[in-house]
């Protein structure tokens, strides 16, 4: 191998690694929920296509947009108020107690329709009027339901009312910091309202609603929004730079820094605080981990909500590779075997697994499939790489070996 053929080796290895950590954001959202709950969520590449169109949306809508989303959060913070003083009043044999044991659970679910029934009879907004409407009534009823925190509800409503009538010129930090709230909500809310009840079932029902969660999440995020094809700007040049006479794309050396720091940030989280400890002992025991009095409820929120900033970040740097469109919910697909490889519970696994799955699609096209059979390899070879680990390794190479006696 000459100099010239092994620089273009280095390359094509170095483009495909860096492929592959992009793969593997999408894969750290299905590892973080299977680690702490035992489920296959097959929605993880719809949280990524709703959190990249409600980004590049928001950078997009008219001024009106946030002057309703703004005002109404302001409404709504007043509702949480409300239901936070009903709270207080709640004395033992008191009828306000009667009142809130009976009513208040539903009384977010109320002032939503209330508020949604006096929009659509008596205003007329457009579109944008409904964009608003659903981005604060995601947050309030995910605030004060999922959450059960008014005071929550309270200040992130008033936070997103500031954001939106004052922040005129900061237009992408402001659709950043709408969309990581958005996101972060409907993560929760998939996981008090659909997954919760269901937490006892068989594991195949609880995957088979995670599939029909991604239908519903990529039409409601279509319906919302639309379903346009999307360019992305985040400000990275997608240009090509010259390394002593080997070429990299500055755009995906960009994103796999990216990506690094927030895998970095994630295991510092999981190995220093408080609640990655308690994230990791319910991986380990559910049953253990609730006798020493980790509130299992609330770390499967936690999880959920990681799981929504993982896809944020992957939607992100997709969108503004192959731009926003529907082909990039089809990225769970990619990231299956990014994790039979790695191991369904092992976060380091689904970054190893990707550099494998980045590499080897690369390698095999440009060496292989191109020569010998035509092209098209790259988009089976990850499959086909991680069937081999099925037939010899089913655990993955970081995956626990799980022996059960018959």
């Amino acid at each position: 191998m000459d100099l010239v053929d092994f620089l273009f080796f280095v390359e094509v290895l170095v483009g495909g690694l860096l492929s592959g950590i992009m793969y593997s954001l999408v894969a750290l959202g299905l590892v973080l929920i299977f680690k702490a709950s035992s489920i296959f969520n097959f929605a993880q590449g719809a949280l990524v296509l709703f959190g990249a169109l409600t980004f590049v949306l928001l950078t997009e809508v008219a001024g009106d947009f946030w002057m309703w989303t703004g005002w109404l959060a302001i409404v709504l913070a007043g509702a949480a108020a409300l239901i936070m003083a009903l709270q207080k009043l709640n004395v033992d044999g008191s009828a306000v107690k009667q009142f809130s044991d009976k009513y208040l659970p539903r009384m977010p679910i109320f002032i939503a329709a209330f508020v949604v029934i006096v929009l659509a009879l008596f205003i007329d907004g457009g579109q944008n009027m409904w964009r608003a409407v659903f981005v604060t009534m995601l947050l309030f009823l995910m605030l004060t339901t999922a959450v059960q925190s008014p005071k929550w509800a309270i200040g992130v409503l008033l936070g997103l009312a500031v954001i939106a009538l004052i922040t005129d010129g900061a237009v992408t930090y402001r659709a950043f910091a709408v969309t990581l709230a958005v996101v972060i909500g409907l993560a929760m809310a998939i996981e008090r309202i659909v997954l919760r009840p269901m937490v006892n079932q068989e594991p195949i029902i609880l995957f088979m609603a995670t599939i029909g969660l991604n239908y519903v999440i990529e039409g409601v995020a279509q319906g919302v929004w639309d379903a346009d094809v999307h360019a992305l700007d985040i400000g990275i040049p997608d240009i090509p730079f010259d390394f002593y006479g080997v070429y990299f794309s500055q755009f995906d050396l960009f994103a796999g820094l990216i990506a690094a720091a927030l895998v970095t940030a994630l295991a510092i989280f999981f190995q220093k605080t408080r609640v990655g400890r308690a994230l990791r002992a319910v991986a380990d025991d559910h049953q253990a981990a609730l006798s020493v009095g980790i509130p299992l409820k609330n770390i499967w929120a936690v999880v959920w909500a990681a799981a929504g900033i993982v896809a944020l970040v992957a939607g992100l740097m997709w969108g503004s590779k192959l731009g926003v469109q529907f082909s990039i919910s089809l990225l769970a697909f990619k990231a299956l075997p990014v994790i039979i490889i790695g191991g369904f519970t092992s976060i380091p696994g689904a970054i190893i697994g990707g550099l494998i799955v980045g590499a080897t699609e690369k390698l095999f096209e440009v060496f292989v499939g191109i020569p010998f059979l035509g092209g098209g390899t790259e988009n089976w070879t990850p499959y086909m790489l991680g069937m081999f680990f099925l037939m010899f390794r089913p655990q993955g190479l970081f995956g626990e070996k799980i022996i059960e006696r018959v």
